[in-house]
């Protein structure tokens, strides 16, 4: 009897779970088949409509959307149309100063940079100690490289060739901290001397007191002091604390290969020796004679 009383205990405590999972299980199979039927659907429709009106009706906020991760794929969006909108603007501002100069340069007859000619090789080691970061390239003075040539790379300026063999060149990297490369500012104009860091950054010194760089904008040398020619790409210019420091947009030299061009060589006019005017006397002078 004890065991009977025990028994029909549990079944009256379970009867009340057994009966909420028996109304859950009826509930969903009928919003299956209220969802899957038209005409049944129908009879729901003024509920389901009228609870997402109270659910996405707030412009300010909207659950479903939330939920749903709509409202972020939507701002992420209206963020790129934004985005670009003013690139379309920067690039029709660049395509009318490209045509502008275009135009200033064959109305002034402006001699440009002369076209680059070098010899391309193949990076075979490299040595980054303590006092100099340095690669070496198998192309040397049999194959063209001429002392002082300065070496490239897809992504923009790799360095100076300081050593030159029969079959191979030493190429000090710009990011060592004794390369000084004369650079400035695409946008700005702005002149400095660019030395490299040991994190991997540029550094910029005898910057002018009053220009500043843009934030963001690409640096290119300037050609003073002609060891390096005019308008290659250096890297980009960011501001790390309250010191412009450059990115540098060489790419990773790894297996790579560099392109060595001859370095910029103007020559000197030659002197040309002028003939003083010869004065014929004057019938007076010759009579007086």
């Amino acid at each position: 009897m004890a065991r009977l009383g025990r028994s029909g205990s549990k079944s009256q405590k379970r009867s009340p779970k057994r009966l909420i999972l028996g109304v859950f299980i009826f509930g969903a199979i009928a919003l299956v088949l209220a969802q899957s039927a038209p005409q049944i659907r129908t009879l729901f429709n003024p509920v389901r409509t009228t609870v997402g009106d109270q659910l996405g009706g707030n412009e300010g906020f909207n659950a479903w959307a939330w939920v749903t991760g709509q409202a972020k794929r939507e701002r992420r969006i209206k963020e790129l149309e934004a985005e670009v909108r003013n690139l379309s603007r920067y690039k029709a501002a660049a395509i009318s100063m490209a045509e502008r100069l275009e135009a200033y340069e064959e109305i002034l007859n402006l001699v440009g940079e002369p076209p680059a000619r070098g010899v391309t090789a193949r990076v075979t080691a490299e040595n980054d100690g303590p006092f100099a970061q340095t690669i070496l390239a198998n192309a040397g003075r049999a194959q063209g490289v001429e002392p002082g040539a300065v070496a490239l790379n897809e992504g923009g300026l790799v360095g100076r060739v300081i050593q030159l063999g029969e079959y191979s060149s030493r190429i000090l990297l710009i990011t060592d901290f004794n390369s000084r490369v004369p650079v400035m500012g695409e946008v700005s104009g702005v002149r400095a001397i660019l030395y490299g860091g040991r994190d991997g950054l540029g550094s910029l010194t005898d910057l002018p007191e009053r220009d500043d760089f843009v934030e963001g904008e690409r640096i290119l040398t300037s050609a003073e002091g002609g060891a390096f020619p005019r308008g290659l790409i250096v890297g980009e210019v960011r501001k790390v604390g309250d010191d412009w420091r450059v990115k540098f947009s060489m790419a990773e030299r790894d297996g790579g290969y560099v392109q060595m061009i001859p370095a910029p060589e103007i020559r000197k006019p030659m002197e040309l020796e002028v003939e003083e005017p010869t004065v014929a006397a004057s019938p007076a002078q010759g009579a007086r004679q």
